[in-house]
């Protein structure tokens, strides 16, 4: 498998709004483009806060989200945190979503972070299933 995963471009946020329709995700129910647009425009300004997509065969099939964040506690070594996890349906149980875990977890190391957290709705069972292999 052939998969890339690179920081997402402002072309890139209508195929991950399709991606976020899934059922799982919010009863199917998703921003505007516009809305959309102007949220990611404005994860510009923080300090890191990079939305990333997983591309395969030229198509987004893939989409999380990382923020690094200082800390006062831990001698102030920042740590990690992976949002809005979603697959493509038409790509799940692929691996995709554990190469992107993956590159997270690779980039909160090399930004020297002591922990990552992932965060996710408890409603997303097939989710959590993939990711503990139950």
């Amino acid at each position: 498998m052939d998969l890339i995963i690179r920081e997402a471009e402002e072309m890139d946020l209508e195929s991950i709004i399709s991606i976020f329709k899934q059922p799982e995700m919010d009863n199917g129910e998703v921003i505007s483009l516009e809305k959309a647009k102007d949220i990611f425009k404005k994860t510009k300004k923080y300090p890191f806060f990079k939305v990333y997509v997983a591309v395969l065969e030229n198509k987004v099939v893939g989409t999380f989200e990382l923020l690094i964040m200082d800390n006062l506690a831990h001698q102030g070594v920042p740590s990690g945190i992976i949002e809005d996890v979603a697959v493509s349906e038409d790509y799940q149980g692929k691996g995709i979503g554990k190469e992107m875990m993956r590159f997270a977890m690779k980039v909160c190391k090399d930004f020297g972070c002591y922990k990552v957290t992932l965060s996710s709705n408890l409603k997303r069972e097939n989710a959590h299933k993939q990711s503990t292999g139950t």
